[in-house]
């Protein structure tokens, strides 16, 4: 009975010692009590609101380089200027083929200057009358063609749909990037004075449509002497006038 008695006195002690210890966590003194309220106003006044931090991303945005102005010199004349450099006021009633005057103004953090060296922004510029489309070969850049399906060397020499891009220092109307097509332009390495001269040697045996890769022309020529020299005769003219080519349709270098 006396271990029993001493059992439950312990019991109660702990229970008596457990509700001491959450009595003084709960006061606010112990180790895993909250902030005072005046703390937690404090803490939360000092965190950055949601507007606030807006504002610092659009200043970050708006203190970004463009993109743009890689491509643009440093206190350079404004009249030299990329077409990308600058915005301009396009008059697109102008007459084509004509000598045109366009407002313009240098783009954000642009630094450009006129012939006496002093800074400006707003300037004029001089230009021909055109879209971009309109402009010489010369004068942009266009993707180069397919090999597998533009034929270079053909009855009617075809064109390819290509993307061209206007050079830097062009200036034209509408837009700089438009689709035109073009005519098939690329070589597969195959020499012209090389095809000749097989032709006019080597004809009767073929060996100049083996040279083009044109194999059942080769092997027909071959079988019948150069079409008894007639053939011969044809292929020399026709290679010699550029009309017979490549088996791949590329053009001879």
């Amino acid at each position: 009975m006396s271990n029993m008695a001493t059992l439950t006195v312990l019991k109660r002690l702990f229970r008596v010692v457990l509700f001491l210890s959450q009595l003084y966590v709960f006061s606010g003194r112990g180790s895993l009590s909250f902030e005072h309220p005046q703390a937690m106003a404090q803490a939360v006044k000092d965190q950055p609101s949601s507007s606030t931090m807006v504002q610092s991303i659009r200043v970050l945005e708006t203190t970004a380089i463009p993109d743009y102005l890689f491509r643009c010199p440093s206190n350079g004349l404004c009249s030299k200027l990329p077409a990308d450099c600058m915005t301009c006021n396009t008059n697109y009633s102008c007459i084509y083929g004509k000598s045109v005057t366009f407002d313009c103004k240098a783009k954000p953090q642009v630094m450009c200057v006129d012939d006496n060296h002093q800074r400006q922004e707003n300037f004029t510029m001089n230009m021909t009358c055109q879209f971009c489309w309109q402009l010489p070969p010369s004068e942009y850049e266009c993707s180069k063609s397919n090999s597998s399906i533009c034929m270079t060397v053909s009855c009617r020499r075809q064109r390819y749909n290509a993307t061209c891009t206007v050079k830097d220092h062009v200036h034209c109307l509408g837009n700089r990037i438009f689709l035109k097509k073009v005519y098939c332009n690329w070589t597969g390495g195959y020499k012209w004075s090389t095809a000749l001269t097989l032709s006019i040697i080597l004809g009767g045996f073929g060996a100049d449509r083996f040279y083009l890769g044109q194999w059942r022309e080769g092997l027909g020529k071959l079988f019948s002497f150069g079409g008894l020299g007639i053939w011969t005769l044809i292929d020399v003219f026709l290679i010699c006038v550029g009309y017979v080519g490549p088996a791949d349709g590329s053009l001879y270098i």
